[in-house]
């Protein structure tokens, strides 16, 4: 995870750069968001580079294309000037994250939870989550083994930040 160098925040990404655009310096980016339009409420962001440098950029522009969002900044007027931004990320602090409805969770919030059944049964930790169209599915390992649990409301019976744990209802056959 990575800290804001100035207050030491936690930064969550959200979005990928993965090339120049056109002639001003654009750059094409991958939201990593459910909502792309957060970036219409940015001025600034920062951007993790691939040798992990960290750049405060200011955003002059935005727009959307299909399912891609493309950003120009202030500090860049060129391709040549934002070819070192490929493969960068964009990244905001925890603080400015999207408020989310009851009952749903960012990433960053759910990575890293214990996980235990109903009965109590440790299963390890949540250290990875994938999509599978219809819901997500939370990679659960422990020192031994590796669960994959669906995110269905039938399975995930309490999400309890506070406490850092979540707990399921295994169906039959889900934990063998």
């Amino acid at each position: 995870m990575t800290k804001d160098e100035q207050g030491g925040e936690e930064l969550l990404s959200i979005g990928k750069i993965l090339k120049p655009h056109g002639i001003r310096g654009e750059v094409k980016v991958l939201p990593l968001t459910d909502f792309p339009q957060r970036f219409d409420l940015l001025s600034h962001i920062q951007v993790l580079t691939r040798d992990h440098r960290i750049l405060n950029l200011t955003i002059q522009k935005v727009r959307y294309e299909k399912n891609f969002v493309y950003l120009k900044f202030k500090e860049y007027t060129s391709p040549d000037q934002v070819k070192d931004l490929r493969g960068g990320l964009l990244k905001i602090k925890r603080s400015e994250a999207v408020d989310l409805p009851e009952g749903q969770y960012l990433y960053f919030d759910i990575i890293g939870l214990s996980v235990r059944t109903e009965a109590g049964q440790e299963l390890g930790v949540v250290e990875d989550i994938f999509s599978t169209g219809s819901n997500d599915v939370y990679v659960v390992k422990s020192q031994n083994k590796e669960h994959l649990i669906p995110a269905t409301t039938e399975i995930i019976k309490k999400i309890d930040l506070a406490e850092k744990v979540l707990i399921i209802h295994p169906l039959e056959g889900l934990l063998s």
